[in-house]
């Protein structure tokens, strides 16, 4: 049984596999909106980098740790 199910979350992801969802749900959305709800073969190389850039901001926001602030700040 997949731990994820023992935490409850219902779609059986783990929450970094449901950040890089959404992440790519959010861009597909947004790209099918810049181009009146229709994909075409030509333009998948572009959508599929777009994807890629969205899913290394969620990795590097999770594998970066937080910046620490100075008391003077």
């Amino acid at each position: 049984m997949d731990d994820a199910y023992v935490v409850g979350d219902p779609d059986g992801l783990s929450p970094l596999l449901a950040e890089i969802r959404d992440a790519v749900a959010r861009e597909l959305h947004a790209q099918l909106a810049l181009r009146a709800e229709r994909i075409e073969l030509a333009d998948v190389p572009e959508i599929a980098y777009q994807v890629t850039l969205g899913v290394d901001r969620v990795l590097t926001g999770r594998l970066t740790p937080p910046r620490r602030r100075s008391a003077g700040r």
